[in-house]
């Protein structure tokens, strides 16, 4: 097994492409899943965007087919495993939340398994996610704080937190996970509000619409870059031991403040632009997520280096850019 394989679930997701940047650059050989789509043409975009598309190693499969998962992790040996492969859109999981269940929850169970039979050596990291506090019990968040989930993709992911604690415990893997606060990019999913936001802006901004329609403006998060939480994820892998991070800013600011930073650096006043439409709202919502990363700074050394400002500038730039390409103008 050589050291400095690492094996990536939804690698060609936002994740999952800073996280193969962030090897490459520390010498990794990267492999990643390949879940077969509909959109083949552009499913390795964030990576192509990152320029690093020709440097994967990319293998078809799913989190689903155990089988597949196995074979996989005979051939390539990892030292480590990231699954970051979900249904990851919280407000899609009320569609499906039985599909959501199968890929978010038992897929991960699934890629745990795989790793206990094919590769017991192997780090493992699982994506956690701070929708599972949902309803919150604390004011801020840690490892410690009860988790009360909102959303089948928020009981999902608790399932796939727990296995992993489970596998650690009873078969002695090295299997950590990270409970990543919210966390955005020039990569986000355009159906995610940051995106959402930072794409209706540079749209009004060149004149292609007027009005942005948006769900709950004052629901609250702790919004941090993925760039810098991806570090994270590694950092917690080289561990002596394996245990679970709470990964956040310890900062929390609301949907309607996100929107303002984004329509002032296009020069613009988002009163003029943004309407609340009720079908943009969740059945259950999560109101605020407030994390306290007090663990990873002390245990991993790590801390987020993007300011929130910072991000939405990057953000906005991007979609600039991307939106005056895609309309030649």
């Amino acid at each position: 097994m050589n050291s400095k394989i690492a094996f990536i679930t939804g690698v060609t997701g936002q994740d999952g492409a800073y996280l193969s940047k962030f090897l490459l650059e520390k010498g990794y050989e990267v492999h990643g899943l390949l879940r077969r789509s509909a959109s083949a043409d552009v499913v390795g975009s964030r990576l192509k965007w990152l320029g690093i598309a020709d440097k994967i190693v990319l293998h078809d499969g799913n989190l689903t087919d155990l089988s597949g998962l196995i074979r996989v992790l005979q051939e390539v040996r990892p030292a480590e495993v990231y699954n970051l492969a979900a249904q990851s859109f919280v407000k899609s999981s009320w569609q499906q939340p039985l599909l959501t269940g199968n890929v978010t929850g038992m897929g991960a169970a699934n890629v745990l398994e795989a790793v206990r039979i094919a590769c017991p050596e192997t780090r493992f990291y699982q994506a956690s996610s701070s929708e599972m506090f949902g309803l919150i019990q604390e004011p801020i968040q840690s490892e410690k704080t009860p988790f009360y989930p909102r959303s089948p993709y928020a009981a999902a992911k608790l399932y796939a937190h727990w296995m992993t604690v489970n596998y650690r415990e009873s078969f002695g893997l090295h299997a950590s996970s990270g409970i990543l606060f919210n966390h955005e990019s020039p990569l986000r999913g355009i159906e995610f509000v940051t995106r959402k936001i930072t794409d209706g802006v540079a749209r009004i901004k060149l004149g292609l619409q007027e009005k942005l329609a948006l769900g709950n403006l004052d629901a609250k998060r702790d919004w941090g870059h993925a760039r810098d939480y991806v570090e994270a994820m590694w950092l917690m892998v080289q561990q002596d031991t394996a245990s679970d991070y709470v990964v956040a800013t310890g900062k929390t600011v609301s949907v309607r403040d996100f929107c303002k930073f984004a329509f002032e650096h296009a020069g613009l006043d988002m009163e003029d632009h943004v309407s609340v439409d009720e079908r943009f709202l969740r059945p259950a919502e999560v109101e605020v997520l407030h994390g306290n990363p007090t663990k990873a700074k002390e245990k991993l050394g790590w801390e987020a280096k993007t300011s929130l400002k910072e991000l939405v500038i990057e953000m906005v730039e991007a979609d600039l850019e991307r939106v005056r390409r895609d309309q030649h103008l």
